[in-house]
């Protein structure tokens, strides 16, 4: 089962809590998500995902593709690309692949194999000595 949710609805009645997508446990999808709403996967999702706020993977959560978000927070598995201002790897989350962000956490138990880019990173201090210069 997989419940999706436009947050751009005219209908007032909906609560601000609703402000989430949900692809539920045992749900299969591929495609392309353009969301100005939360994403919370639990099921498998391939394709690419572009949000203006948050995707959280869940601990049955596969996602196979492209993130672009705000925050990603990762607790079951990613197979892909990312592009987002903070990643968080909690315990048992798995990142495979590529990240680019400003901020990159991961908890003890979390695993991230792959390539990281870390954006508007202050370049690093150069360790050479000072030259002296002679009289």
């Amino acid at each position: 089962m997989a419940i999706f949710n436009n947050s751009n609805s005219p209908d007032k009645s909906t609560k601000s809590d609703t402000d989430t997508t949900i692809i539920t446990t045992g749900a299969k999808i591929k495609g392309e998500m353009q969301l100005s709403c939360n994403l919370y996967v639990d099921g498998s999702f391939e394709g690419t995902i572009n949000s203006k706020k948050e995707v959280n993977i869940g601990k049955n959560g596969h996602i196979k593709g492209d993130i672009m978000t705000q925050r990603l927070v990762v607790q079951g598995y990613l197979e892909g690309t990312v592009n987002a201002l903070r990643v968080e790897i909690k315990a048992n989350g798995r990142i495979n692949g590529k990240v680019e962000s400003s901020e990159l956490i991961i908890e003890s138990k979390g695993i991230f194999e792959g390539s990281s880019i870390i954006k508007d990173a202050a370049p690093a201090l150069s360790h050479e000595k000072p030259k002296l210069n002679k009289l």
